[in-house]
């Protein structure tokens, strides 16, 4: 079964249609209705089964690249990366909260705590 197939955007929804579009697939990811490794369609080729601009195809597939889900091997495509999404995009947002800590001059002790805090919310 093709990706486009059962993915469904709706545009009077209150998502953007790109985070609509990168939550399905993390959650067929997580799922196992795409396996790691998979091969994703082209930008356009998704733009194209969904009836969606490209730009907006592209920016899903730029949000999982960037959170670790999914890896561009040049011209050959778009694959699901080999971790779990749950394990990449938290190591990528732990990444990225660390270098906000650092950039504020926190130590660890008072980053958790930050953390923490939060959590009780």
């Amino acid at each position: 079964m093709e990706l486009g197939e059962w993915l469904q955007v709706d545009g009077r929804a209150g998502r953007p249609l790109f985070d609509q579009l990168r939550n399905q697939i993390v959650e067929a990811i997580r799922d196992g209705t795409v396996p790691p490794g998979a091969r994703l369609p082209t930008v356009r080729e998704l733009a194209g089964q969904l009836g969606l601009a490209v730009n907006t195809v592209a920016r899903a597939y730029r949000e999982l690249e960037s959170a670790g889900v999914v890896e561009t091997r040049g011209r050959f495509g778009t694959f699901v990366a080999r971790a779990d999404p749950s394990d990449s995009a938290m190591a990528a947002a732990a990444r990225s909260y660390l270098d906000v800590a650092r950039g504020l001059g926190l130590g660890k002790a008072e980053a958790l705590r930050y953390l923490e805090a939060t959590s009780n919310d």
